[in-house]
């Protein structure tokens, strides 16, 4: 606390008051708001402001006001970039070096951003700034996702005075599981109603926005704006779906030949940039068959028309989100703050190949190692984008939107780092509206940039902790004098196995691609290319270079080992997803109907084991109906649930298979028990056996089923007792589904694979227990 200048004596009459030690910090006269708009997973040729087909007007409209960069990179995936783009560090030395969802306990892998590595919030809150956050956070444990965890990674612990919106990789765009602040919050409307999350994140943003300018006009703010668009799964209204119908039959082949031709024109790419091959590394033992593009020529015409479909709906996913940001923008003109508002619009990555080459009305699948059927999601071409479907696009469109680059998200190559970045500052840099720059720059280089122009330095300590120094510098420079300008000099990226470093022009890639399995490192080849006569890598010079390509794998090594890179990890999915040792394993667990939904991470795992459910519910009444407890979704979960006098439990298997078993619903108090238990695995991870549902003792149903090899969701939809959370796991009915009828004492998890000879005198001792 700053010390007190005032006169104190015996009676206050005599005495001068100080205000200054108590009043919150004051921001510098003039100092800009901030805008800081992060979509996901959209590679640089989607949108039409740099030369795609996608039409974006909103972020055109803050283009021409400003500039375009057109080599800015990331890490090519979401939670390593986005701690990069908050904190200017590099992700690994950020605990980041890949999503939350696979931390494995190594330091450049903790899930945890470190307090030594300060998030903008956190120094902009201490300058004066009024800081909120919304939509996507990606940067909290697995296990510190539930309420009743710590909340030391929640946005409202680094730095942020509000946030709204969800803290995982993705959700659900229709059924969001949302936090407001620092507790759980339920969508304002339903999906019948018109509910869509980009829409809710723009009416919140209005709002915070609003409320800080009446609690003190003068006071700036930085508004940190992630949509959950444009990551699976790809969801919108139908009407801005249709606004593209047609518009993507020429292909994916055909489209990187349009994109070209108007990034050349843009400025997006020099004249000479050539298309780089499809499936480059297709040998092998080098990339997965999961990351090949099939051919358009090759496609049967009912596998176009799906094909063309699912562009459609990312499409409208896109243009829907520009629309609503717009509304941003109109609010910010209307209430003359735009000029004087920073206006930030990146990715986090490049375009998704994880739709596999068919493409997917259910992307959990791809997590799952479960691969998609092409008839099934013929079947869904009418639905796809709305809440029945979790779609995405196949590998062809991501490649598509990557143009003119090789592969897409999770890759070092180019297609997987570059990626559209547009700023703006119409009072500072009118006069630079409209150009394009072509230096070299990164995520970590953002925060060191908005802090020169809130003429702030990084500070040595925030709350007392020591900082460790940015890795990113300034584009200001850049921006103001483009001739004079530096641009980053030395860049190293390591992702799921994938490995690349730049510098000076030259840019050497470890032939490997992510997610293989493959291993022995020591053995892959590097590639080199010059980049500044070709930016695709198209042409392999280490041939010709070899003390080259041995300065930059040295050089690589150098940085991996200062910054946490180490060890290296292609895995794939599955063994990441199920090899996890967030907390000790518990084989019981008791829920109660006054619980907030449980993360998967932190609930039961019933994957791959036999497991017993339990619930004891007394005064049941006739007519008694709704859920008794829910887990994941109709794309993947499981329930128990009372439905027109039958007690019903439901495994979905990823939406492909519902095992269904019913029985009577008794009166009075009743005692039910799901018992799977496993008999064989097959394939690896998904075990398979045989169920019984019985109620008060007696056996009621029973026969076959089969389990998930992942998890039900790759973030959100946890489990819920009493009540379903989010997206139903039965299209029987419509959520909340909340029991009525009667009362539910509790609901059991036992793991333990122990034999269950009495479950009614268990559910008394689990009584007396808890």
């Amino acid at each position: 606390m700053k010390k007190f200048k005032g006169v104190i004596n015996t009676d206050v009459r005599d005495s001068v008051p100080d205000w200054t030690p108590y009043l919150p910090p004051k921001a510098k006269e003039g100092s800009p708001n901030i805008l800081y708009v992060v979509v996901d997973d959209t590679g640089i040729a989607a949108w039409d402001c740099f030369g795609g087909l996608i039409e974006m007007p909103n972020v055109s409209r803050i283009a021409k006001s400003g500039l375009r960069f057109s080599n800015w990179h990331t890490t090519a995936l979401c939670s390593p970039t986005r701690s990069c783009l908050l904190t200017g560090r590099d992700a690994t030395r950020n605990g980041m070096a890949c999503i939350t969802e696979v931390a494995n306990g190594f330091p450049g892998v903790s899930g945890v951003v470190p307090r030594e590595n300060g998030m903008i919030s956190e120094i902009l809150r201490d300058a004066g700034y009024s800081t909120i956050c919304l939509g996507k956070w990606h940067l909290t444990p697995m296990p510190e996702l539930a309420t009743s965890a710590s909340r030391r990674t929640w946005p409202v612990a680094r730095g942020f005075e509000r946030f709204y919106g969800f803290l995982g990789a993705e959700t659900n765009q229709w059924y969001p599981d949302l936090v407001l602040d620092n507790g759980v919050a339920e969508p304002p409307r339903t999906p019948e109603e018109g509910y869509h999350l980009s829409a809710d994140l723009c009416d919140r943003a209005i709002q915070f926005m609003g409320e800080a300018q009446v609690a003190d006009p003068d006071r700036p703010w930085l508004c940190y704006l992630a949509f959950g668009a444009n990551h699976a799964p790809h969801q919108a209204p139908k009407e801005w779906i249709e606004k593209y119908k047609g518009k993507f039959d020429m292909g994916y082949e055909r489209y990187r030949e349009l994109a070209l031709g108007n990034m050349k024109k843009l400025g997006i790419v020099p004249e000479g940039t050539e298309l780089s091959p499809i499936n480059p590394w297709a040998a092998p033992g080098v990339i997965t068959p999961d990351d090949l593009v099939r051919p358009w020529d090759t496609l049967k015409d009912d596998e176009k028309r799906l094909f063309c479909r699912m562009a459609e709906v990312y499409a409208g996913f896109s243009s829907h989100m520009d629309h609503e940001l717009g509304r941003v923008l109109d609010y910010l003109e209307a209430t003359d703050q735009l000029e004087n508002t920073i206006v930030v619009v990146c990715s986090d990555n490049g375009a998704s190949g994880e739709g596999t080459p068919n493409g997917s009305v259910n992307e959990n699948k791809f997590a799952n190692g479960v691969p998609d059927s092409l008839e099934q999601n013929l079947k869904m071409i009418d639905k796809l984008g709305s809440p029945d479907s979790y779609g995405h696009y196949p590998t062809g469109w991501a490649w598509a939107f990557n143009t003119p680059y090789k592969m897409f998200k999770r890759y070092t190559l180019e297609g997987g780092v570059i990626d559209p970045f547009v700023v703006a500052w119409p009072k500072r840099w009118g006069k630079q509206a409209g150009h394009v720059r072509d230096h070299y720059f990164h995520a970590i280089d953002v925060v060191p940039t908005l802090l020169e122009c809130c003429s702030l330095d990084a500070p040595d300590r925030i709350e007392g902790i020591e900082q460790v120094p940015m890795d990113g510098i300034s584009m200001v420079s850049a921006i103001e004098e483009p001739e004079e300008a530096q641009a980053r000099a030395t860049q190293f990226y390591a992702m799921l196995g994938t490995r690349a470093i730049y510098h000076d022009g030259w840019k050497a890639v470890a032939r490997h691609g992510p997610l293989t399995g493959k291993g022995h490192f020591e053995e892959d080849v590097w590639e080199l290319y010059d980049t500044r006569a070709d930016r695709t890598e198209c042409h392999d010079v280490a041939a010709e270079n070899p003390a080259r390509v041995s300065q930059l794998v040295g050089l690589w090594w150098s940085e991996a080992g200062a910054k946490n890179a180490l060890p290296l990890d292609d895995r794939p999915p599955i063994e990441l997803l199920t090899g996890i040792k967030h907390a000790p394993p518990r084989d019981r667990f008791v829920l109660h109907p006054q619980m907030s939904e449980i993360p998967e991470e932190v609930g039961p795992n019933i994957r791959g084991r036999s497991f017993v459910v339990g619930a004891s519910l007394a005064d049941v009444q006739t007519g008694c109906e709704g859920v008794i407890f829910a887990q994941g979704s109709r794309f993947g979960g499981h329930a128990l649930f009372v439905q027109e006098g039958k007690l019903i439990y439901l495994y979905n298997f990823l939406g492909i298979d519902a095992f269904k078993f019913e029985g009577p619903m008794p009166t009075g108090r009743v005692n039910i028990g799901v018992v799977f238990t496993k008999e064989r695995e097959e394939p690896k991870y998904v075990a398979n056996g045989k169920l019984e549902l019985r109620v008060n003792k007696k056996l009621v149903a029973s026969g076959p089923m089969r389990t998930q090899p992942g998890k039900f969701a790759i973030a959100g939809e946890g489990l819920s007792v009493g009540r379903e959370s989010g997206d139903p796991v039965s299209p029987t009915y419509q959520p909340p589904f909340a029991f009525r009828g009667g009362r539910i004492e509790f609901v059991t998890f036992d793991l333990s694979g122990a034999p269950v000879i009495d479950l009614e005198r268990e559910f008394a001792a689990m009584v007396a227990r808890d």
